[in-house]
């Protein structure tokens, strides 16, 4: 078996191309101005310009709208309640209407949903917009019934 020494090693086929070299005459076809043109800030030595910078014309992270993630237009603020939540209102029919004049949601709300954290004992009539799968198991497990909206 023969022993593969470290210069051996090479870059696989196209991972490499040579390095344009500037400055090297006519043929070179980067020969006279050096791919920097005739006049202006990008023909003189040391040129450099801020990151972002577009030659005087507002660059274009002044010119966008600066959105803070993703935006969606026609949201609907939904008020979630938990099952064990239920109870303590002392309510036997729970709807957004009645929660709201309970004043146990915030009169923003256009939407109900109702989660399925804890346990529920009382028969209650819930009127929402959804109903978890376990919410649902444990309101109808305790008699009570759900309308959805």
């Amino acid at each position: 078996m023969e022993r593969i020494e470290l210069t051996d090693l090479k870059p696989a086929e196209g991972a490499t191309k040579k390095t344009v070299r500037v400055g090297r005459g006519r043929s070179s076809g980067c020969g006279k101005t050096s791919s920097s043109g005739h006049n202006g800030e990008g023909q003189r030595s040391g040129r450099t310009s801020k990151r972002g910078f577009e030659g005087g014309q507002m660059p274009a992270y002044r010119r966008l709208p600066k959105l803070k993630g993703f935006q969606i237009i026609n949201k609907i603020n939904y008020a979630a309640i938990n099952v064990g939540r239920l109870e303590g209102f002392g309510l036997k029919e729970v709807s957004l209407e009645t929660l709201k004049a309970a004043k146990r949601v915030h009169p923003s709300c256009e939407g109900l949903r109702i989660l399925g954290n804890g346990e529920i004992t009382k028969a209650m009539t819930i009127k929402a917009n959804y109903v978890t799968p376990s919410a649902k198991e444990k309101i109808e497990a305790a008699g009570g019934k759900i309308e959805l909206i």
